[in-house]
């Protein structure tokens, strides 16, 4: 039960990573704002990382059950 947990919390990362990467997408697409591009990319690379790491974990979890 405890891997579940783990997967569901590493899920609502993911989620809430994506979601605050919103108001820089808006800066940067509707503005025009530099800064927010690079904010945004350097999220982005973050989202990669912890849905690798999922991934991997959801791999784990389906070869122990």
């Amino acid at each position: 039960m405890s891997e579940l947990s783990s997967l569901l919390g590493q899920w609502e990362e993911l989620k809430t990573l994506v979601e605050s990467l919103e108001s820089d997408i808006q800066k940067n697409a509707v503005k025009g704002n530099k800064s927010a591009g690079v904010r945004v990319r350097k999220g982005l690379r973050l989202v990669k990382k912890q849905a690798t790491e999922l991934v991997k974990a959801t791999l784990t979890n389906d070869k122990t059950e």
